[in-house]
């Protein structure tokens, strides 16, 4: 059996999970791409995104950019502005409607050569075109000069009344060549090449007035910046204005910000050329006085060294050394007559102090004065001794026995001569002897109590 026709599915979607599948399908189909049109209906709310409309002649899609990639635009988009978007493809699935949501908006056309100049610079540089290793310095005092440009243009007419103003000697050529347009980069590349190859020239300028990017995008041609490195001569790029930058300013061995600036880097100034050799006229003459004054007192010199080489200078020289040396020898041996005389004096009178009469004479005088000194001290020691001795006696007296005796007392001695000093142990009938001041007597104890 079949369910019939108007039975419901057995799977029914909602429109948010339909909105869903759809974004998904389209996301995963189309990541990002690029899309260029006219902006319509651009409107910025107060929160910061920003909500436009893309459309070309045959349609139409609703855009969304938000906060903050919105911010960081370097232009601000208006109604009827022709815009380059890079976009991820996406549903407003609230209302179901398909839109792009943009991360990168910029104006069409310049914004697309700007790309491609970014492009061609970064593959360049890797190719090693723009290394510094590989920039040749100008010459000094270039002699004939190349200038690719146009030959009707304000530049070529500032870079030649610079030059003819700073240094009318250099020899300066204009090589015309178109400077916009299809044609300009092969022209360019071509001249490039021929100057190059003809040896004409110690260097080339490749220059041209200001202008828009576009203006300028024969300067950012690959084929002209490969002729630039390939050159066999030092080539200055002078682009546009001090702000302007193009390939050829990249590759070329030195970038100038303006035309005459270029024309001032290739030629030096005149006037200061002419202060330089007027400079250096001024030393050089200094330094060939300070070399003539040299070489004249050398000169002197030798001369003098010279005469003095002559055999009448050489004799005279002998004749004078040999004066010079007799006056030293008669005043050494002067000196020498003198100080030997000196020393025979000396000698002489030590000798005389020396004979024995003399000697003999000052011995008797001093023998003599020596007897005087000692009997003199014979006498005073006497003397002294007399004193010491009176002085001895009148104290021995002051403490003799005797002078106690004199006082009416005794000694007594016994039979032995010895000093009775004790009473006891004496018995009767001993005999003494007793001496007193006048003499002495004899004694016998009588009793012995």
């Amino acid at each position: 059996m079949h369910a019939p026709d108007d039975a419901p599915p057995r799977h029914v979607l909602t429109p948010s999970t339909l909105n869903r599948l759809v974004r998904d399908l389209l996301e995963d189909a189309l990541p990002l791409v690029w899309i260029e049109g006219e902006l319509s209906n651009v409107a910025r709310p107060a929160s910061g995104h920003l909500y436009f409309t893309l459309k070309d002649s045959g349609a139409q899609v609703r855009c969304a950019m938000f906060k903050p990639k919105s911010t960081w635009l370097r232009f601000r988009p208006v109604d009827g502005m022709h815009v380059l978007v890079r976009a991820r493809v996406g549903l407003y699935e609230p209302r179901g409607e398909f839109q792009l949501v943009a991360e990168h908006m910029e104006e069409a056309g310049e914004g697309a050569l700007q790309r491609a100049f970014e492009q061609l610079k970064a593959r360049l540089d890797a190719e090693g075109l723009f290394d510094p290793a590989r920039k040749r310095p100008l010459p000094r005092h270039a002699r004939r000069i190349g200038v690719i440009t146009s030959a009707t243009g304000a530049a070529v007419r500032d870079v030649l009344s610079v030059m003819a103003r700073r240094w009318p000697l250099a020899d300066v050529e204009v090589l015309p060549v178109p400077v916009q347009g299809r044609e300009a980069p092969p022209a360019i590349a071509a001249t490039l090449r021929r100057a190059s190859a003809s040896g004409r020239y110690d260097v080339l300028l490749l220059t041209r007035g200001g202008g828009s990017l576009e203006d300028l995008m024969a300067f950012n041609d690959e084929a002209v910046a490969r002729a630039i490195h390939a050159s066999a001569v030092p080539v200055v790029s002078a682009v546009g204005h001090e702000i302007d930058f193009s390939i050829a300013d990249f590759v070329a061995d030195l970038r100038a910000p303006t035309p005459s600036a270029a024309a001032e880097l290739l030629v030096p100034d005149a006037q200061a050329v002419s202060r330089h050799l007027r400079q250096l006229e001024s030393r050089l003459r200094l330094l060939f006085e300070r070399r003539r004054q040299a070489q004249g007192q050398r000169l002197d010199h030798l001369f003098a060294r010279l005469q003095a080489q002559r055999p009448q200078a050489r004799l005279q020289r002998d004749r004078e050394r040999l004066a010079h040396l007799e006056r030293r020898l008669r005043a050494i041996a002067l000196e020498q007559l003198k100080a030997r005389s000196l020393r025979l004096e000396r000698a002489q009178a030590r000798l005389l102090a020396r004979q024995p009469g003399l000697r003999l004479a000052g011995l008797r005088q001093h023998l003599v004065a020596l007897e005087r000194r000692l009997q003199q001290a014979m006498l005073h020691r006497l003397e002294r001794q007399r004193h010491a001795l009176d002085r001895s006696g009148r104290a021995l007296h002051a403490i003799s026995p005797l002078a106690t005796l004199e006082r009416g007392y005794a000694i007594v001695f016994d039979s032995q001569g010895k000093v009775l000093r004790s009473a006891q142990h004496v018995p009767a009938g001993t005999p003494l002897r007793a001496r007193l001041a006048d003499g002495e007597l004899s004694l016998r104890v009588t009793d012995d109590e």
